[in-house]
């Protein structure tokens, strides 16, 4: 094994081609590897962009066919999520179980003690820092990746601190992805059209009731993987007041709405907390979490765990508080210590 092979994940966009490039300037035996997990036209196109840049660059590329491991681990999780009145983070478990779970197993295999991608976040001691770049952090969606896993990460793109600046680069580089769009948020959603997907897998559009906290019915749904907390339109009700969706009843199959005060709590309940720090950091004051990948931190109150059940409160009401999205824990220097996921 060489001292300083790293294998990155290419996806034939801007971000993993400059990272790529840094790299092999930093010195490293660098390879070059794309995987394989949908069979649509945009991921052979990705691919071979992939590899194109790979030969543009001067460096080996693979292919690891993933298709039928990510339709069983990621897609069947996603759809299954949403049939329990879930709003699932399906990016978060393909890190954890993909991108640097089998994508590392798979490097080591050709010799590398280290994995790449074009993440925006940090790595500085073995612990995951959230980027400066505003808008791009992504230390959110790695929160239930493996601890052990972190001294063996590289984030070539860390030191930058805007996304105009990786594609500058991309242009002394000479890569023809410079002005390539960024990817769409979940891969495998067309268009990011997610209730068309659904029902072109099978959830089936089974109405049921719009009602208030007390029962009174407002009118009529279509299926309840079609709303999501603290949604306001399309709800296709009249009302003196607005109203927004509260929660989605799965056992009673109806949709509660309320004003939009109902949906600020200072309490979530999660489970499945991995953590990326020794548990014990935990304690430290000031402690801070995000409930959504784009919210704000939020200053934690008070932390209680027992067995696999974590209870936060928080200092203050946060909004629309969503079961399978995760709460992500960040200390004052904004290291993340950790996820767990949603219940309540």
């Amino acid at each position: 094994m060489k001292e300083k092979t790293v294998v990155i994940g290419m996806s034939g966009g801007v971000d993993s081609s400059v990272a790529a490039c840094l790299l092999k300037e930093q010195g490293y035996h660098v390879i070059g590897a794309t995987m394989y997990l949908l069979d649509n036209e945009e991921t052979k196109k990705a691919i071979k962009d992939a590899k194109k840049i790979c030969k543009q660059i001067g460096i080996d590329h693979y292919i690891f066919d993933l298709r039928e491991e990510f339709k069983q681990k990621i897609i069947k999780n996603f759809i299954d999520s949403y049939q329990k009145g879930q709003t699932p983070n399906p990016c978060i478990l393909c890190n954890r179980l993909f991108k640097f779970g089998i994508f590392f197993e798979q490097a080591k295999k050709l010799g590398a003690n280290y994995i790449a991608t074009g993440h925006y976040a940090k790595i500085k001691n073995n612990r995951l820092i959230m980027s400066d770049v505003d808008g791009k952090d992504q230390s959110y969606f790695l929160c239930q990746i493996e601890k052990e896993v972190l001294p063996h990460i590289l984030f070539p793109l860390a030191k930058y601190n805007s996304k105009e600046k990786i594609r500058q680069l991309a242009r002394e580089y000479h890569l023809p992805v410079s002005d390539k769009k960024d990817s769409q948020e979940i891969c495998f959603i067309p268009n990011d059209d997610y209730k068309t997907f659904l029902k072109e897998q099978g959830l089936k559009n089974i109405p049921g009731n719009i009602i208030l906290m007390n029962k009174t019915i407002l009118g009529k749904h279509n299926g309840l993987y079609q709303y999501t907390i603290g949604q306001r339109k399309g709800l296709n009700i009249s009302y003196k007041k607005p109203l927004y969706v509260i929660k989605l009843d799965i056992k009673n199959n109806t949709v509660i709405v309320g004003p939009n005060k109902e949906l600020f709590k200072k309490e979530v309940i999660a489970t499945n907390m991995n953590y990326l720090m020794d548990k014990t950091e935990q304690n430290e004051k000031p402690l801070y979490a995000k409930v959504r990948s784009r919210g704000n931190l939020e200053e934690i109150e008070k932390i209680k765990e027992e067995e696999n059940i974590i209870k936060v409160t928080f200092k203050n009401p946060i909004r629309a508080i969503t079961p399978g999205q995760f709460i992500v824990f960040y200390n004052e220097k904004k290291e993340c210590l950790g996820g767990a996921c949603i219940k309540k």
